[in-house]
């Protein structure tokens, strides 16, 4: 494995990460040895909006039972057991950080999900599929951690099947040089993060041969979605169970810098969808 994705590995290794979820889960008022899928969405979908976006990007999407999905930078797998649940479809996560796919890997047995979840740890820039393997692909918040849009895309594009789509959630810059204060959520110092220009992503994504049939800046939405948590932490405390678990002590100043970069105009969360020609 390269030395950055040794750091970017560590940057979200968590020890003891699900006994964590276990005592918030018991916390929370949840069964912690055999929670219902629902129960694990404050802590398993890593990203800006949590469920919310999430729904948003799968609405757009034709996926049905007979539906082959790779999920890039699955983390604890929750994106992965969503689609599996609400769309019937098979869902397989790769992700770089061993100690997420193993995570990942035991909460899809105690909801009863091992037989259409499966998580494999790989880098999302060498996928361990041949080609041709799926019908869509999904990366939510995982092109920050990624210099090499290219190689992204190319191997994206290579184990999809012809006419299969690729739809992503990204933090993307909403200018060339983006001011951002670290940590963010995905990089505790700046030679960790890679956020890049929507134009970034659509050049690459031309340049492996997709086409592109969506797009969307979900800035505003970032906004709301956060001041909400704000609002309720401030009313109530912090969760026992939430992503807060993920981003060790740090979590608060994180999301805080990241928001300011959101309202400053230097970063926004963007969906794309892109699809490769049958």
């Amino acid at each position: 494995m390269p030395a950055i994705e040794d750091r970017v590995s560590a940057h979200y290794t968590t020890d003891d990460l699900i006994e964590a979820i276990k005592a918030g889960l018991l916390a929370a008022g949840a069964n912690p040895i055999a929670p219902r899928p629902e129960d694990l969405k404050p802590v398993d979908e890593f990203h800006t909006g949590g469920i919310l976006a999430t729904d948003d990007l799968l609405d757009q999407l034709e996926i049905s039972p007979d539906t082959l999905v790779l999920d890039i930078g699955a983390g604890l797998g929750g994106t992965a057991r969503h689609i599996a649940r609400t769309r019937g479809a098979t869902v397989t996560g790769i992700d770089l950080t061993e100690a997420y796919v193993e995570t990942a890997q035991m909460l899809s047995k105690m909801v009863g999900m091992a037989q259409t979840t499966a998580f494999r740890q790989a880098s999302a820039l060498d996928i361990c599929f041949t080609a041709d393997s799926f019908d869509l692909a999904t990366m939510f918040h995982v092109g920050m951690n990624i210099a090499d849009k290219e190689t992204l895309m190319a191997e994206v594009h290579r184990v999809l099947e012809p006419g299969g789509c690729f739809a992503l959630f990204d933090i993307m810059a909403e200018v060339e040089t983006p001011q951002i204060t670290f940590p963010v959520p995905w990089a505790e110092t700046a030679d960790l993060s890679f956020v890049a220009t929507p134009e970034t992503y659509r050049s690459a994504a031309k340049a492996a041969g997709f086409v592109q049939v969506a797009e969307r800046a979900r800035g505003q939405f970032a906004l709301d979605y956060f001041a909400q948590v704000f609002k309720t932490i401030e009313a109530h405390g912090t969760p026992p169970l939430g992503l807060h678990l993920l981003m060790r002590g740090t979590g608060p100043q994180k999301l805080r810098n990241y928001v300011a970069a959101v309202e400053a105009g230097a970063l926004a969360p963007y969906e794309m969808i892109f699809r490769k020609a049958a």
